[in-house]
């Protein structure tokens, strides 16, 4: 296939067809443990390195999302000063196991929320270790992950186990090994990644699903509107006020 904007748009197609095609049920799945946590009172935890932070940003902090639905992210770590700045730029931090305990040290959180936990590879340290400290707390856990990535590599988790063998609810998100879907003609590489494209349609798909049981169940959802919209400041921050600093 050679390589141009159409082949690309073509490939994802066929990516997000097999996405709706096999995850439907396990995305309402997720939405359901989800929504259990909503109900009681918890926060949607959403933790995601790398490009897997472009999925805490899509479910948590954006119009027509779930208030309570909390962005985990390493930045904290530079911004509290457990780690200096220049460290930002370490491209290996993320496979450091430790700093998952750091991160979370930095969280409100409380035994009835639930985390999400988006991956493509499923093998850096610092997310298997962020979800194995998750289960060892008791959490519910979603985790979005490319099977076909994952299956192929190993961990870099001392454990030597790999993201998705902690979840209570494996979504996979459809990617191939490398997450690019085209290859280059007379080279060894690959182009155009996808998996954030299936990642944004499981994340408000998971919005969908939860926002569906609070409304099965004569709640009001806690959704937000446009800040761009009139009078929507008034409308989020009322929302906002009910989980103070959590959020």
């Amino acid at each position: 296939m050679s390589i141009s904007a159409e082949a690309f748009f073509q490939a994802a197609d066929e990516a997000v067809h097999r996405l709706k095609a096999t995850q439907l049920p396990q995305i309402r799945k997720g939405g359901e443990l989800l929504a259990e946590a909503v109900m009681s009172g918890g926060v949607i935890q959403v933790f995601g390195t790398g490009h897997s932070r472009a999925f805490a940003m899509e479910m948590a902090g954006r119009a027509g999302g779930l208030v309570p639905a909390n962005a985990i992210t390493e930045d904290v770590l530079f911004l509290n000063g457990i780690y200096p700045v220049e460290e930002r730029k370490n491209p290996y931090l993320e496979r450091e196991p430790q700093i998952a305990h750091q991160i979370l040290a930095q969280y409100d959180i409380r035994p009835e929320d639930a985390f999400v936990i988006a991956s493509n590879s499923g093998r850096n340290g610092s997310t298997v270790e962020m979800a194995a400290e998750v289960k060892r707390r008791g959490h519910k856990l979603v985790v979005i992950t490319s099977m076909a990535h994952t299956s192929q590599v190993s961990s870099r988790h001392p454990s030597g186990r790999r993201l998705h063998e902690f979840a209570d609810v494996v979504i996979d998100n459809c990617a191939p090994l490398g997450d690019a879907l085209l290859e280059v003609e007379g080279h060894p590489l690959r182009v155009c990644a996808v998996s954030s494209i299936t990642g944004a349609l499981i994340a408000q798909g998971l919005t969908a699903e939860v926002v569906r049981r609070l409304l099965a169940a004569g709640q009001v959802p806690p959704v937000y509107i446009s800040a761009n919209v009139d009078g929507a400041d008034a409308h989020n921050e009322a929302l906002r006020a009910r989980y103070g600093n959590r959020i």
